[in-house]
């Protein structure tokens, strides 16, 4: 089992940043790829962002690309989200989710966070 716990979420105007952080604890942090999801209102939940075991390898969804960075710090278990040039389209819950890499694509696990609402004002 992996528990995951994100932070960092708030109200922001837009142009703004915030940073998410997910505290993950269990078992070995490092042998999981790791991954951002959101959910806003009414909508699925879609991918934001990944980042490989060791994070030399990072993708993101072309909505965010360019704005979002995604890290890890394997020593703290934590990877993080910043974001950047925030829009109100940004709006929702985010989750960090730990999963694996399978070729060049991610599999999500059901290792979820109880998410962190971010909401980007207009």
């Amino acid at each position: 089992q992996v528990q995951l716990v994100e932070s960092g979420g708030g109200l922001v105007q837009a142009g703004g940043s915030l940073r998410l952080s997910c505290a993950a604890s269990g078992r070995t942090f490092s042998n999981y790829a790791m991954g951002w999801f959101r959910q806003a209102p009414g909508k699925e939940r879609e991918f934001v962002a990944r980042i490989s075991r060791s994070g030399g390898s990072t993708y993101y969804a072309d909505s965010v690309k360019g704005r979002f960075t995604i890290s890890r710090d394997n020593a703290k278990n934590t990877v993080y989200l910043e974001m950047n040039s925030l829009k109100p389209e940004d709006t929702a819950v985010y989750y960090c989710n730990a999963g694996v890499e399978v070729g060049s694509s991610y599999s999500a696990l059901d290792y979820w966070g109880q998410g962190t609402q971010v909401t980007v004002s207009s």
